[in-house]
């Protein structure tokens, strides 16, 4: 948890941005995995922890825009609660650690927001993606659950991502805690890929790691040789040799910050020609975008160069063909990487995602293209400092993808269909790294890079 002027200071700007109303942010609550007793392990929501920094279950924090005044609203708990939990500090307490100076019961919230109600008073809120929360947003609301997306505040989306996407010291420091345990579950697996060794193994051990110096892993381990199916997450193959391991996975540290990394290895510890060929276009696309991202430059617009260095490269290895500009317009290096070049990060691995893509990607100045590949795109914007972003560009071999536009002779002109049957087996090589951009170019999160080039992974393997 921060100072608590970090937390009083951002309610602050956020009442002032939504100028009136009353800002309604719930926190979550525990969720019963296979019995009420039994949960999953918790995780708070990311605005409440945000603007209230509690990560306890079951509170909820009210800004009033136009009195200036702030409400925690939560319960305090019975000995029942303290037999099973050992003493607790009051709702009171927890309040005054984050600069709230008023608590209620949370049983107060229905009569507060009912008569603010009453009164005309609107409720600014958004959308929430849990299904217990939507029930109590509907009963508190008298909304149906159907019509809470639609009665959102679009406002008060709008003022939290203008304060969100730029990180504050605090933040940052944090974020570069996460990519410091995401380091180390990735040299981990890259030190203990060997052949023979189980897919379930290595991911197992390495969200180890993010369990013992953090929160937890920050989205679900991928960890493939099917490295062509994007999220992958099944761990039921052995190390064989001759494929690749393809890694996209990241901690999440014990102040909930985020990490984001993806690394490809050669299962046997050495890459083939082929397998290199394509390895060192994605390495110097991912070092291209790291060159290109800074204040001022879309984000678009380095999806878009990475775009055209994947274009050039294929050509010259006869994977592609025609007109390189043509072929980038056309959108048919979207064929090998169907994803967009990055998005944004911090307390959540997809950051802000839950308020909707274009709001946090795109905002007003930017919009999204319909044309395949360039549409999936989560961050599109112009860049300004204090953005963390992820920089992941990645070559992949779909055999489904392929022949799909290959039946329909999408983008023919510039792809080599007969040549691409050769790679059908091939898989797929994503290289990704967690970017900072600075008031001059930008910089690395972590203490240090993990191993990226060819020469680097190889030695890494054999250490």
């Amino acid at each position: 948890m921060f100072p608590k002027r970090v937390y009083s200071t951002r309610r602050a700007l956020l009442a002032k941005d939504i100028e009136s109303g009353i800002i309604l942010i719930p926190g979550n609550s525990e969720a019963p995995s296979n019995y009420p007793g039994n949960c999953y392990k918790f995780r708070q929501d990311s605005t409440f922890l945000y603007f209230f920094g509690l990560n306890d279950p079951d509170f909820a924090g009210v800004i009033d825009a136009d009195k200036g005044e702030e409400i925690l609203f939560g319960n305090d708990v019975s000995i029942d609660d303290i037999i099973w939990m050992g003493p607790q500090t009051s709702v009171a307490k927890k309040a005054d650690s984050v600069g709230v100076k008023k608590s209620k019961k949370f049983s107060d919230l229905a009569k507060y927001l009912a008569a603010a109600i009453k009164a005309g008073r609107k409720i600014h809120y958004i959308a929430p993606y849990r299904y217990q929360t939507k029930i109590l947003l509907s009963e508190l609301l008298g909304i149906p659950i159907g019509a809470l997306q639609k009665n959102s505040s679009e406002k008060l989306i709008k003022a939290v991502v203008s304060q969100r996407i730029i990180k504050d010291k605090y933040e940052i420091e944090e974020i570069d805690k996460a990519c410091n345990i995401g380091y180390a579950m990735h040299l981990f697996v890259m030190q203990n890929c060997k052949v023979g060794v189980p897919e379930q193994q290595l991911a197992g051990m390495m969200d180890g790691i993010a369990m013992s110096q953090g929160a937890g892993v920050s989205f679900a381990t991928i960890l493939s040789q099917h490295g062509e199916t994007l999220h992958n997450h099944d761990h039921s193959g052995i190390i064989t040799k001759g494929k690749l391991l393809t890694v996209d996975a990241g901690a999440e540290n014990n102040n909930n910050y985020c990490s984001d990394f993806t690394r490809t290895m050669p299962c046997s510890g050495k890459f083939t020609t082929k397998q290199k060929e394509i390895y060192q276009i994605v390495c110097d696309a991912n070092n291209l975008a790291l060159e290109l991202a800074k204040p001022g430059v879309a984000y678009f617009d380095v999806h878009v160069a990475v775009y055209r260095l994947f274009a050039e490269r294929l050509k010259a290895l006869g994977l592609m063909k025609g007109d390189v500009d043509e072929a980038v317009e056309a959108g048919a290096p979207a064929l090998f990487m169907p994803h967009g070049l990055g998005h944004n990060m911090g307390l959540d691995v997809h950051d802000m995602e839950n308020y909707g893509e274009d709001y946090v990607g795109y905002g007003s100045a930017a919009k999204r293209s319909k044309k395949f590949g360039y549409r999936s795109l989560r961050m599109a914007r112009k860049l300004v400092p204090g953005n963390v972003i992820t920089d992941e560009p990645g070559i992949y071999f779909i055999p489904a993808l392929i022949e799909k536009w290959k039946k329909e002779k999408t983008c023919a002109q510039f792809i080599n269909f007969s040549k691409l049957k050769e790679y059908y087996d091939f898989g797929g090589i994503r290289l990704e790294d967690d970017v900072l951009i600075t008031k001059t170019g930008n910089r690395l999160l972590g203490s240090k890079r993990l191993p990226i080039t060819v020469k680097e992974v190889e030695e890494a393997m054999r250490g």
